[in-house]
């Protein structure tokens, strides 16, 4: 399984929001070439992110709880998201009432895009 590495520096956030993006009703995807280096082979650079005026910290929590469950099933599957990228979601309110199977259906499909787009 892939491991999860999250962006730290504000730098790499200002980076990465430059390159390509994709908005959903859902959540925003943006997304650029790796440009720092891991130190395990086997890792995804992702970030999930909420702003505050989503809601309470509970709201928050559970959209970030949801995405990121989708994003980690989707990292197991081959070619459903290209690990020679860095990733940072927002995720919006409209997800918090969504069900997980839409999510997913979404995600593939924006993950796709975004692909399609990179290559």
């Amino acid at each position: 399984m892939p491991r999860l590495e999250s962006l730290k520096k504000s730098d790499h956030f200002r980076l990465v929001l430059k390159g390509r993006k994709l908005h959903t009703d859902f959540f925003s995807i943006y997304a650029k070439k790796i440009f720092t280096k891991s130190k395990k082979k086997d890792s995804l650079n992702i970030s999930l992110v909420m702003k505050k005026k989503l809601g309470t910290a509970v709201k928050r929590n559970r959209i970030k709880r949801k995405l990121k469950a989708i994003v980690i099933n989707l990292a197991k599957i081959k070619g459903a998201i290209n690990h020679d990228y860095t990733y940072i979601v927002f995720g919006k309110s409209k997800a918090y009432e969504e069900n997980n199977k839409n999510l997913h259906q979404v995600m593939i499909k924006s993950f796709k895009k975004l692909n399609y787009r990179n290559v």
